[in-house]
């Protein structure tokens, strides 16, 4: 069933468990559904492997808070499901409270209060599934990219993915990576959206669909012009190029290979061009690589990469692992005490703490207040909405890919390493100040 808000925008309303409405009509019952609640979105952990993690999905998050409310079509489907004053209560939903967070582009750490939602309980608790779904692939996705990024050595990557995930969450992939360092995308959904740039020329098919190698190479540079990639390992790499320059001249923008062993190949196909006399065009590679394989070949003579089903399932890490959670009610702080799932209670104010270089040394969080200033901290949380009203001029998509540019180069060396190891910077939680003594009053 497709169902739109009354603006003609897909309604996220749906997009979201069926307890959280099971929930909500309890607390209506009860009472309790209009006490002033915190919540906060973090990761108790990094995912295996990960020194850092990256905020990515902002701007999504808060096109669907905005995009939450419960049009007739979506209430019927829950006739049955929930009890008539729940649903008179969803049909005048509309998120009234307010948001706050981490910019687009910033790194987060465990317990890093990546976002923070105050508003009531009910009108809080029913955003969590769809906050969670958006930030813990995008964060991913934007993780794996950054990694890729820093291990391509300035290298441009190609954002190739689509048909290795789902139609939507190859567009999110595609945003995620860019804004982690990647040139450009296949996905011309990605590039109408959000501006991404776009690239693309041929696969093996069309090498297969004409007769000969040479009938498809001249076909694709009479269409495209002398500028194009031609894909060189349809049949033979080293016959392939032979024939790549014969058609085009040396003048040819690039090759691409897209199996075999990269390295050696690449070595081979550089040697190759060169004696042709094709100095000025690049060898383009694709096909499987992660951020492993991407370092592997810092040394070989290759120009750009495309990368695409390692980094749209994160590259091993196909999510955050980020957890939406009650932190205060009516300015109690609360908190789970299990023991594998602790949490500290109270809404945190984060600091990031920096040596006079400007390389980050702590994350700092208290519960309730601002940490005691320090000499280069840097505030991480601004407001996103305010009683319910979107802030207006945040920033924009190439913004947020300079800020993350910005906050990787503050990171210590070795929080850069694709090995595995402690977060780049610790974090540290300060306790609630304690109340003041009888006398003191």
């Amino acid at each position: 069933m497709s169902v739109s808000t009354a603006t003609g925008a897909p309604s996220t309303a749906l997009l979201t468990d069926h307890y959280e409405l099971t929930m909500l009509q309890a607390a209506l019952a009860d009472g309790t559904a209009d006490r002033p609640c915190t919540f906060e979105v973090f990761g108790r952990r990094l995912p295996e492997g990960r020194r850092y993690g990256v905020v990515a999905g902002v701007p999504r998050v808060l096109e669907a808070v905005r995009g939450f409310t419960f049009e007739p079509a979506a209430l019927q489907r829950l006739r049955g499901v929930l009890d008539e004053r729940t649903l008179d209560w969803l049909a005048a939903y509309r998120f009234g409270g307010s948001v706050e967070g981490y910019a687009e582009g910033e790194l987060w750490f465990p317990g890093s209060p990546m976002l923070t939602i105050t508003g009531t309980f009910a009108e809080a608790v029913v955003l969590e599934t769809v906050v969670l779904s958006i930030l813990n692939h995008d964060c991913a996705v934007a993780a794996a990219a950054a990694r890729m990024s820093t291990a391509a050595h300035e290298r441009p990557l190609i954002e190739m993915g689509s048909r290795r995930t789902h139609e939507e969450a190859a567009v999110a992939a595609a945003r995620a990576a860019y804004l982690a360092g990647f040139s450009a995308t296949s996905n011309l959904a990605a590039g109408a959206r959000y501006g991404i740039p776009t690239t693309g020329t041929s696969a093996h098919a069309f090498t297969l669909l004409h007769d000969t190698e040479e009938e498809a190479f001249r076909a694709q540079v009479a269409a495209l012009g002398t500028g194009t990639t031609l894909l060189v390992d349809t049949y033979d790499i080293t016959r392939g190029i032979e024939t790549a320059i014969a058609v085009a001249g040396p003048e040819l923008g690039a090759v691409r290979i897209d199996s075999g062993d990269l390295a050696v190949l690449a070595v081979q196909a550089r040697e190759q061009l060169d004696s042709l006399g094709a100095t000025g065009t690049r060898i383009v590679v694709s096909g499987d690589l992660d951020e492993y394989a991407l370092a592997a070949l810092a040394a070989a003579p290759v120009d750009g990469y495309g990368v695409g089903t390692s980094l749209v399932t994160g590259s091993g890490a196909p999510t955050a692992g980020l957890v939406y959670k009650l932190v205060e009610v009516e300015g109690r702080p609360v908190a789970k005490r299990s023991t594998s799932k602790v949490t500290q209670g109270g809404r945190k104010v984060a600091v990031r703490r920096h040596r006079p270089t400007g390389t980050a040394t702590d994350e700092v969080l208290a519960v309730g207040a601002a940490p005691p200033r320090e000499p280069n901290d840097r505030p991480l949380q601004v407001p996103f909405v305010v009683d319910g009203e979107r802030v207006a001029g945040l920033p924009s998509l190439e913004q947020s890919r300079e800020h993350l540019r910005r906050a990787l180069v503050t990171l210590p060396w070795d929080g850069l390493a694709l090995s595995k190891g402690d977060p780049a910077i610790p974090t540290t939680v300060l306790p609630p100040p304690a109340p003041a003594a009888e006398g003191a009053r």
